[in-house]
């Protein structure tokens, strides 16, 4: 609701005020706004419940997999199908279909894009598993995006960019970061964190480069045919229920396939209990409910009203346009909650010298600027789509090779937060109705380029303020500072302590504290870590990879005759010996203080 309010008010107030979008559309916006609401929820909640655990359990299939090809086939059906589905890249294409006079097909598009989503999602996973570095990997994809981008022509240029920003929606970006969180944190390692993000900002690459390629394969350098001349429907509910029953057909077909490879897994290999199955069921069925609610409220109103208000004020005043853009991108990403949590998460990362709120002003005003030069594109025929998109995401390459390597992967995968359901209906509307009644436009041309301007504008900020973060952690200490000496330890002879340290699985550390507090100990350290004992042995030595579990280790300091009362009642305690698998090693104290 936060999100979409203050567009609702916007529009009510434009519609009183300058745009005569009639009683029948403010009607049904209204009505669609509602229904979008809702069918959100419903879907978040369902992605919640089915295709975040779905992600789970497929990313624990890919990383024991031994056998290469079966990762690179199964990483690549995971990316194709889930895209399949994946709404944003539905409406795109239903748009493009419409502004082409029907001579590029959607089903044409949303698979050739899905095709490039899978092929990234499959180098993506072995980039991690292969511990190679992402900016470096990003630096090849791009200087190859940039070189492709020279032999294009500049609608299939916008097409290709604002596909890549379709891409990363409320589907694929929850399924693809459970995925990339599943790999990481299976693997392990020191990169660990850095290997949780940047499996998205992968993904949202290929379809740049897969529509460029049809392109230049194809040899269709342009895309011809006619505009569908635009006509707002009448009516409040008859347009609603006259695409209701194609809407639910095509959700029911997008979501068919991921459902079906996971079945399929599912009675092979996972046979997760009945309980857990019944909850992916549940989630399934929500995400079907609210995805078909989602396209509807946008196919019967909201884009609509989007495409009307671009249309009447393009005529009113080309200026007043672009400060609605500006306006309109300033505060859907500020009341946006990803961007949210992506800030709580960037200010954790860099402890805590970047706040959220510098953060969310970044990306706000970023956002902001890129739909203003998208509408001062469409105003100016000068101005070109390509002088911001190459110079932008060259730059963007460039700093990553300066920045903190966890700000990378945040920074590609940050596209997808910003290029939301908002960018994807209300905003791509907004800038198609805008160029269809300027001379000077190309609906195809000028229409289309808003998505990507929107998806390039966090990975830019973002790598900037990575840059910064890296600068600021750089401290040298000031001349003239005495070293710090410290206190004389006693000696071996006045220090009768030992040092009890247990390892368990993780969460019995608690568990681990309270026992050695019955016996007498008054505190300990916990610390969090991977590895192995003589009980377990998980490696997989084709692709060079040590999947570990993770376990706490408990230090406890105490003296001599306290920590044999100690160590004894840990290995004789029944629960810790049958679930925690714990493990007790005592060693003088004074061991950590040896030369």
């Amino acid at each position: 609701m936060r999100t979409l309010l203050p567009v609702m008010v916007l529009v009510l107030v434009l519609c009183f005020t300058i745009v005569d979008a009639g009683t029948d559309l403010i009607v049904r916006f209204l009505a669609g706004s509602l229904m979008l609401l809702i069918g959100l929820s419903i879907f978040l909640r369902g992605i919640d419940m089915a295709m975040a655990p779905i992600g789970e359990h497929m990313s624990w299939e890919v990383a024991t997999s031994r056998s290469p090809i079966k990762i690179a086939i199964l990483s690549f059906l995971l990316g194709f199908l889930i895209n399949v589905a994946e709404p944003d890249l539905l409406i795109l294409g239903s748009q493009i279909e419409r502004a082409s006079g029907g001579t590029m097909n959607s089903f044409i598009i949303v698979y050739m894009v899905s095709v490039g989503v899978g092929i990234m999602v499959s180098f993506g996973v072995f980039r991690l598993l292969r511990d190679r570095k992402f900016n470096v990997f990003m630096g090849i994809t791009y200087s190859f995006i940039i070189v492709l981008a020279y032999f294009v022509s500049e609608e299939f240029l916008a097409i290709s960019f604002d596909a890549s920003g379709a891409t990363t929606g409320a589907l694929t970006t929850p399924f693809i970061l459970a995925l990339s969180l599943g790999l990481s944190n299976m693997k392990g390692g020191r990169h660990a964190e850095e290997n949780s993000f940047g499996l998205v900002g992968t993904m949202s690459a290929g379809p740049i480069w897969a529509l460029m390629l049809m392109s230049i394969v194809t040899r269709q350098k342009h895309i011809h045919g006619a505009v569908e001349e635009f006509v707002v429907a009448k009516g409040i509910l008859q347009p609603i229920l006259d695409i209701l029953p194609d809407i639910f057909l095509e959700s029911v077909i997008a979501l068919l396939p991921v459902s079906a490879l996971f079945f399929v897994f599912n009675i092979a290999k996972f046979k997760i209990s009945r309980q857990e199955l019944g909850g992916i069921l549940k989630g399934l069925l929500a995400t079907l409910i609210g995805l078909t609610m989602f396209l509807t409220a946008v196919n019967s109103g909201f884009m609509d009203m989007g495409r009307v208000i671009g249309m009447q004020l393009a005529e009113f005043n080309r200026w007043l346009l672009v400060g609605v853009g500006f306006l309109v991108g300033l505060i859907v990403v500020l009341v946006e909650p990803a961007v949210h949590v992506l800030g709580e998460q960037i200010q954790e990362v860099s402890g805590g010298h970047i706040p959220v709120k510098i953060i969310r002003m970044t990306l706000s005003l970023g956002v902001g600027i890129a739909i203003a030069l998208s509408m001062v594109r469409i105003a100016v025929p000068e101005v070109k789509l390509w002088y911001f998109l190459i110079p932008g995401f060259a730059i963007s390459v460039l700093l990553s090779f300066r920045s903190d390597p966890v700000f990378v992967g945040i920074a590609y995968d940050a596209g997808g937060v910003a290029s939301g359901p908002m960018t994807a209906t209300f905003v791509l509307a907004f800038a198609q109705g805008a160029a269809s009644v300027i001379d000077t436009a190309n609906v195809l041309v000028d229409g289309f380029g808003v998505i990507a301007m929107v998806a390039m504008a966090p990975v830019l900020s973002l790598t900037a303020l990575g840059t910064s973060y890296r600068k600021r952690r750089i401290v040298k200490s000031p001349a003239g500072v005495e070293p710090v000496t410290l206190s004389h330890l006693p000696e071996e002879s006045d220090m009768p302590h030992e040092c009890i340290v247990a390892v368990v699985n993780r969460g019995f550390a608690e568990a681990v504290v309270d026992v050695a507090r019955q016996s007498g100990a008054k505190g300990a350290t916990i610390v969090h870590g991977r590895g192995t004992d003589e009980r377990q042995t998980v490696t997989m030595s084709i692709m060079n990879i040590e999947l570990q579990p993770e376990k706490e280790i408990i230090f406890l300091v105490m003296n001599t005759p306290l920590s044999d009362a100690v160590a004894t009642k840990l290995v004789n305690d029944e629960r810790l010996e049958r679930e925690a698998e714990i493990s007790v090693y005592v060693a003088p104290a004074n061991f950590m203080n040896s030369d």
